[in-house]
């Protein structure tokens, strides 16, 4: 594993790891969950890091500032891009550009759906880019892909208001530029993986992101929240092939 620094502040780094023996090889970008806040960061992936890796694909690893600890708006989408930005810069020469996946878990799940639609975003918005992200491929885990929604539901004390500052009504400008709901659908192939059985992020509010923008949904049975990054469980299988899917 390589650490890559794309800022100042301590949280503003990548873990990047690559399959032994291959050369060149697909490159997952990769985002953690966890309601957007401090508490949680990357290292809770590292099991899905290790059986990535394990397929022949390598694994930048993202950490972002967050809720309670310098993140929010527009600190955390302004990090989601400069970091993809600096992995793909860094690592031209070492993976294959044409083969990228952006897979996130949850609050990750967001963040990767918001970043295949960064040329999307409105003029001056955090993490815009002019020319369309080089993505191949997005699978979105149990996301929070639909910020009014979440909003609606309260979810996690009602964190979408911490993160963006405000609610729908107050702050309509930032949830037009971070909500991947109202943002369109993105170019990439796009999957979303999300089990009925989720009390964390209720999978209504994946069926309400794809039923507003087309993007196929696939609804693990008997599957909850974690089981989705838990290379162990009946639900790994169908990560990897949404996966396989949308790298073709």
């Amino acid at each position: 594993m390589e650490t890559l620094r794309y800022g100042n502040h301590p949280d503003q780094v990548v873990d990047v790891t690559f399959p032994p023996g291959t050369t060149r090889p697909p490159l997952v970008v990769l985002l953690h969950g966890g309601f957007w806040r401090v508490a949680y960061d990357r290292t809770h992936l590292g099991a899905v890091v290790d059986a990535l890796t394990t397929e022949g694909v390598a694994v930048a690893n993202v950490e972002y500032r967050r809720v309670g600890g310098g993140g929010g708006w527009p600190s955390t989408f302004a990090d989601v891009g400069a970091a993809i930005d600096a992995v793909q810069v860094a690592l031209a020469d070492r993976v294959d550009l044409g083969s990228v996946a952006y897979v996130g878990h949850s609050a990750g799940g967001h963040l990767a759906l918001w970043a295949a639609v960064r040329d999307q975003l409105p003029a001056g918005a955090p993490g815009r880019t002019e020319r369309p992200p080089l993505v191949r491929g997005v699978v979105a885990l149990a996301p929070a892909a639909d910020l009014a929604a979440v909003d609606r539901l309260g979810l996690s004390d009602g964190v979408v208001r911490e993160l963006l500052g405000g609610s729908p009504t107050t702050v309509p400008d930032r949830f037009a530029a971070t909500d991947p709901a109202v943002l369109g659908t993105p170019a990439a192939t796009t999957v979303v993986v999300h089990g009925p059985l989720d009390d964390v992020v209720p999978v209504e509010v994946a069926r309400s992101y794809c039923a507003r923008t087309g993007v196929s949904l696939v609804e693990v049975p008997d599957t909850g929240h974690f089981e989705l990054i838990d290379p162990a469980s009946a639900a790994w299988p169908v990560v990897l092939a949404a996966l396989r899917d949308v790298l073709g």
